[in-house]
């Protein structure tokens, strides 16, 4: 396990580029940590989130997040044993749809 204070400064700086890095809370922020990595982050960020959170609770979580793109809902889907219909992204209709979907 990475140490809690560690976490958000091993991660790349492009994820936080608008906020203080260091002021976020890991598990009260961490809805918001696992959708930045997930939608933005390198695959060394993904390494240093599933060391700190684990697979299942990150899982979890992104089943959460309304706007995951469905290639990661897949992807989560598959790495945690789960069905896609149980990620809201799914199930949740965009309020305006994307020009391509795929």
């Amino acid at each position: 396990m990475i140490k809690e204070n560690k976490i958000t400064n091993n991660l790349s700086k492009h994820l936080f580029w608008d906020i203080d890095s260091s002021a976020l809370d890991l598990s009260k922020h961490s809805k918001y940590i696992i959708t930045r990595v997930l939608q933005y982050g390198l695959y060394s960020d993904w390494e240093k989130l599933l060391a700190y959170y684990g697979l299942e609770t990150i899982v979890h979580t992104a089943m959460k997040i309304k706007g995951l793109d469905k290639k990661t809902a897949s992807f989560l889907a598959v790495l945690g044993n789960t069905q896609k219909k149980n990620f809201l992204c799914y199930t949740t209709e965009q309020s305006t749809p994307k020009h391509w979907n795929f």
